[in-house]
C-alpha cells in the first residue's frame, strides 16, 4: 500500500490520526495561555467531531493540524461549513493570543474554496497581519497535505481591556 493510500486509510478509520507537526514547529499549549475556553473545538483530543493540535513556527506564527470527523459532517462525506468556521474562529483568535494580543473575535469572514472530505488531516496556517489600537487582523488558510486550499479566513479581533 502506498504511503498516501495508507494515510487516507488510517485517517478514515478514525483510529490512528496523525496530527504531528513539521520538524521546525514546536507544540503550543493553548490551554495554558487561554484556559478552558477552548473546549468547544479542541477540547476532546479523541473525539469524532474535531481533533486539533497547535504548533508555533520559528516566527511564532500559529499552525494547527486538524482532523474533521464524522460528527462534523455537512454535505454527505464532507465537513460542514460551520465546523470549518468554528475551527477558524478558535485558531485565528488563538493566533492573536500567541502573538501577545489577548482578544475576542469581532468579525470572522470565511471563504470556502473547496469541499473538505471528512476524516482527513488538514493544516491551518495563520498570521497576524496588522494591529492598530485595540484591533488585530489575523489571516488564515486551511490546506490539505496535497496543497488543496479548502478555505481562507480574515479575522478582526478586538483586544480585551485590562487583560
Amino acid at each position: 500500500m502506498e504511503a498516501a493510500e495508507h494515510e487516507r486509510s488510517s485517517e478514515s478509520s478514525g483510529a490512528a490520526v496523525d496530527l504531528s507537526g513539521e520538524a521546525d514547529w514546536t507544540p503550543f499549549d493553548a490551554l495554558s495561555l487561554v484556559g478552558e475556553s477552548l473546549r468547544f473545538v479542541s477540547g476532546d483530543p479523541e473525539g469524532n467531531r474535531f481533533r486539533v493540535r497547535y504548533y508555533l513556527d520559528a516566527e511564532r506564527r500559529l499552525h494547527a493540524r486538524i482532523w474533521f470527523g464524522p460528527e462534523a459532517e455537512g454535505p454527505p462525506g464532507h465537513a460542514h461549513g460551520g465546523s470549518i468556521a468554528a475551527t477558524m474562529d478558535e485558531a485565528l483568535g488563538l493566533a492573536a493570543w500567541a502573538a501577545g494580543y489577548p482578544v475576542v473575535v469581532g468579525n470572522l469572514n470565511v471563504s470556502f474554496r473547496m469541499m473538505l472530505p471528512l476524516q482527513r488531516v488538514v493544516t491551518l496556517a495563520s498570521r497576524v497581519v496588522w494591529s492598530a489600537g485595540r484591533k488585530v487582523m489575523v489571516h488564515g488558510r486551511l490546506v490539505g497535505r496535497d496543497g488543496a486550499n479548502y478555505a481562507d479566513a480574515q479575522c478582526l479581533c478586538i483586544t480585551i481591556p485590562h487583560r
